[in-house]
């Protein structure tokens, strides 16, 4: 009874904004999208290994987030005193442990679950964000260590089904331009990686600049991919008007922070870029069918409502 209502109330707001419930949703449909696109050209997966690999991508990412609170502490406490450890709701060294405990669950699920390839993959991601959480924050190394996270959590997707096998006979079995689809993603996080990096003192406007060159160099790609999939061109139109809604959702967001460098104004700019994630997932998981994309663009309910609760950033 020595912790009261309010004060269990106040240690699990700190937990929940340690690893930033709303951005676990934008996880699972980088997996999504792999899983479908690596299905749609002829692979199998079953639903045991994609619900494994979805689940080994929130817990790498709450990982993430944990670590990232964990040494950014000291930075916290002058620019961010609301954030869990700075505010006392949660302490550094339970940060610690939490963050290594979720990677490690998020290798183990991969492995468990999704079988030796994801687990490779699992691995992989949990040691890019622990070089991107330490030593290579700040700099175009963290930028793209961050992007590159996510990139590698599509190949997780991917890795999932039949699509990449490293059991007796390592093979990839499927074409070589569908891995284009891991570096778009890449691409697109290291780029507003770089504006969140000034979110607390406010982005110049070349930081928001990279962001939006960023998102207008990625939209075209997934209908592009999705056709070369040779699929339908009903889904070819779908993937093209979720690409179409990813670029204006982000492009409105990131006018507003070019005119306004703010950092309430660039703050909610990063926000828009991270859910946005989600609807450029979908555009690509509509080369598996119109079932896949709102399946993975179904994420965005809860990652979009929960933001009226929690941080995102």
């Amino acid at each position: 009874m020595a912790l009261g209502r309010p004060g269990l109330r106040r240690t699990l707001s700190g937990y929940a904004a340690l690893v930033r419930v709303p951005n676990l949703f934008t996880a699972p449909p980088d997996v999504l999208a792999g899983i479908a696109l690596a299905t749609a050209v002829g692979t199998s997966v079953l639903v045991t290994e994609a619900l494994g690999a979805a689940v080994a991508s929130v817990l790498l990412y709450a990982g993430g987030t944990t670590l990232n609170d964990y040494f950014d502490a000291e930075v916290d406490a002058e620019e961010r005193p609301e954030r869990p450890i700075p505010s006392g709701r949660v302490s550094r060294t339970t940060a610690l442990a939490l963050g290594t405990a979720l990677l490690v669950s998020g290798v183990a699920v991969a492995f468990v679950a999704a079988g030796l390839s994801a687990g490779f993959v699992a691995a992989l991601v949990a040691l890019v964000v622990v070089l991107y959480d330490g030593p290579l924050k700040g700099g175009p190394a963290g930028f793209l260590a961050m992007g590159t996270a996510r990139g590698l959590n599509v190949t997780l997707g991917f890795a999932s089904t039949s699509a990449i096998d490293l059991y007796a006979a390592p093979s990839v079995t499927v074409p070589p331009w569908l891995f284009v689809v891991p570096p778009t993603v890449t691409l697109y996080v290291a780029a507003f990686t770089y504006m969140a990096a000034r979110e607390a003192t406010g982005a110049d406007r070349r930081a928001v600049v990279v962001a939006a060159m960023g998102a207008a160099m990625v939209t075209p790609v997934p209908p592009v991919v999705v056709l070369s999939v040779d699929t339908e061109l009903i889904l070819v139109g779908v993937s093209t008007l979720l690409a179409g809604a990813f670029i204006t959702w982000t492009g409105r967001a990131l006018q507003r922070a070019y005119r306004n460098p703010s950092p309430e104004v660039v703050g909610p700019a990063i926000g828009t870029c991270v859910l946005a994630l989600i609807v450029l997932d979908a555009a690509f998981a509509a080369g598996e069918g119109l079932g896949w994309a709102l399946g993975t663009l179904s994420f965005l309910i809860p990652a979009a409502g929960l933001t009226r609760a929690f941080d995102i950033s």
